[in-house]
Order: structure tokens, then sequence, then C-alpha cells
């Protein structure tokens, strides 16, 4: 039987996760059906299809759901996603991505239009009851932040909801200006579970700890996190002098030096804004001691790129990693069950639990 979770909604007397959740090999599979499955993830930018009557297949979290997707952009300049699988024996249907009419089975020949509609299929002739709503390639629902794209196979919650939020924020930066930097993009192998890695990234606690660069330009006085349902939202106010977004009149934060959004959708994304551009996070789970961390970097402002909170990420990526495969390590220990929240630095962490514990009920 799945282990339930229970965590207190007050923060000031709720304890964290225990360590079994980070230890169970039962409870990492539960969350990859009641929480991956049911949230959503991060595609890529719409440059993967920059055409119309262009596809580009891709796996959603591979070595863990590893689901094979399609992103199709129509003759109509709609973008939609599907079933990568065909629906006759469950060959791969695409294979690399390009400029195609329709898609085309290479097993059997089955043709599908570039909606996801069957269109035809040789030696079927006498096939009765052909072709069926089945026959047509499962289509996923998709949502944009600006130019970046997001799929989830079966959602339980509005995604829309997050984006308008986040909007509200950072709606006034011009995402479609923001330009992929391949060279400063890069993949991390960390040892350790990747929803320790999530539990760091939520708190600023242990800026002043681990951080010393970081702390130097942030103000870590009124660093603050604002929880949501689905998310949270940590604003990193920078020090005088330093680097920070030259933010309009009608904005929320008009006046306030700020140097960083960061921003946590449940289970495995962040949004990490800078005065420079966006640092974007995936936290993808390989094993029950494996992660891997996806860093791609999207700059506007080349002149701010290593100034402020958005200098030195590479060193403090591995300062991270260094402390979060300390703590897997130290869960591991049959001395250690669970542990307490600062009521007022780790309230993302809270949050986080909450969800998790809620999304395995």
């Amino acid at each position: 039987m799945k282990k339930k979770f229970h965590i207190n909604a007050d923060i000031k007397v709720a304890e964290t996760l225990p360590a079994n959740f980070y230890r169970s090999e039962k409870v990492f599979e539960a969350i990859k059906e009641d929480v991956f499955v049911k949230t959503w993830q991060f595609i890529g930018d719409d440059g993967l299809i920059p055409f119309t009557e262009t596809v580009h297949p891709f796996i959603v979290l591979e070595n863990y759901i590893t689901e094979p997707l399609l992103l199709v952009r129509d003759k109509e300049d709609n973008i939609n996603c599907f079933s990568n699988v065909c629906t006759h024996r469950g060959n791969i249907l695409i294979t690399n991505p390009g400029k195609v009419k329709q898609l085309t089975c290479m097993y059997h020949g089955r043709r599908f239009n570039l909606d996801g509609s069957f269109k035809s299929m040789p030696e079927f002739e006498m096939a009765e009851n052909f072709p069926r709503p089945c026959d047509d390639l499962h289509e996923f629902p998709i949502r944009n932040l600006g130019p970046y794209l997001f799929v989830a196979l079966n959602p339980a919650y509005d995604f829309d909801d997050v984006l308008n939020k986040m909007i509200e924020r950072i709606g006034f930066l011009p995402l479609h200006q923001f330009k992929f930097n391949k060279s400063s993009s890069k993949d991390y192998l960390i040892n350790c579970h990747w929803a320790l890695y999530c539990d760091n990234y939520l708190e600023g606690f242990h800026i002043p700890f681990v951080h010393d660069d970081l702390n130097s330009v942030l103000d870590y006085g009124n660093y603050t996190t604002e929880i949501y349902e689905h998310f949270n939202l940590q604003i990193g106010y920078a020090k005088d002098g330093e680097e920070v977004f030259e933010l309009p009149e009608y904005h929320v934060d008009y006046g306030k030096n700020i140097g960083a959004y960061y921003y946590w959708i449940f289970p495995n994304m962040m949004f990490n804004f800078y005065p420079w551009g966006l640092s974007i996070n995936i936290v993808k789970p390989i094993s029950i001691n494996k992660t891997k961390v996806s860093f791609l970097t999207y700059v506007h402002n080349e002149s701010k790129l290593n100034k402020g909170a958005g200098a030195l990420l590479d060193k403090v990526e591995r300062e991270d990693e260094f402390v979060v495969e300390s703590v897997h390590k130290g869960v591991q220990s049959r001395y250690y069950d669970t542990g307490r929240f600062s009521p007022t630095r780790e309230k993302g962490v809270h949050h986080f639990h909450r969800l998790l514990a809620s999304y395995l009920k």
C-alpha cells in the first residue's frame, strides 16, 4: 500500500516530509503517476518549430516518464502537441524535426493530418468500424508564456492561473526578444533525490551560509517569498549599486531595487528572471539517487551579464550541488526522520511539501 504523508497547514507547528519519502522506491514510482503525469512540463521555446508545417519530436522527462510527444506547427500557424506514437502498432511516428505536409508512419504507411486526425491507411479497405476516434493521434493541452511552451499529459489544474499571475510581474519584459545562449546552457548531474534539489531552491535561508558572492549583492533582510496555489515567487532585493530591473511606473514593485524574480512552478520548474534575461532550470528525476538539472539561458541585455544576482550562476549551482548531495547522504541515516520549518524563511519548502503530500493522497 502506498504511504500517505501529512504536512500541517500551520508552518509554525508543521514537520517536513520524513526521510523515508526520499528513500522509498515505491514513493519515487508513485510520484511519477500521481505528480508528474498530472502537472505541467516545459517543452522549450517556439523556435523548435520556426515555420509553418514543421514538427519537433521530443520526450517528456526521459528516463522517468519517458513519454514520446510531437510538437506541430500547422499551415495556419497553430501550435499543437500530439502523441508521437502511431495508432496502428505503436511505432514512433516522427524521429527527426523538419518540414512536413503530413505525418506518415514509416512502418506500415499510416498517415495523419497535421491536426492529428487519421488520414489514410493502406490495406485496411476491408476493416470494419474503421477508422475510429482512437485512430486519431491523442492531443495534449499546450500553453505558452511568450515564446516558452508547456505541455501536460493529464493536468490536475489550469496552467493559465499560473501564467496570468506571472505576467502581472514579468509581463513588461520583451520575452520574444530573449535569445537562447547555447554556450552558457548546460546539464548538471547531481547525486540526490530530485525533491531535495527543489527543497534547496525554495528557500533563501541558506544564502548567507552557502553563497558568499550571491549574499554580497542581495539584501538578505528583505528577501521575500510569495505563495500561490501551484507556484511561488522569491523576490531577491538588491543592495544599493547593484544591477536591478528598470520597472515601469505601473509595476507593483516600482521604486524597489529588485535584482531577481525567482519563480518555481510545481513540481520541478524554475524561471529565474534577471536584469540581463532569463535562466530556466528544469529538474529531471532519473533515479532515487540521481537527478539531472537542465540550465537554459536566454539573454536580453548582454551588457548586464555577470553582474548582480544573475552573476556566477555556475558557481552558485556548484555550491548548491555540494549542499544537496550532502543532505541526500544525511537523510539516509537511520537516526534522522523529520525536521521543522523556519516560519520566516522556509515558506516555499513548506508549500512544496504540502503539495507533494496532497498529490500523493
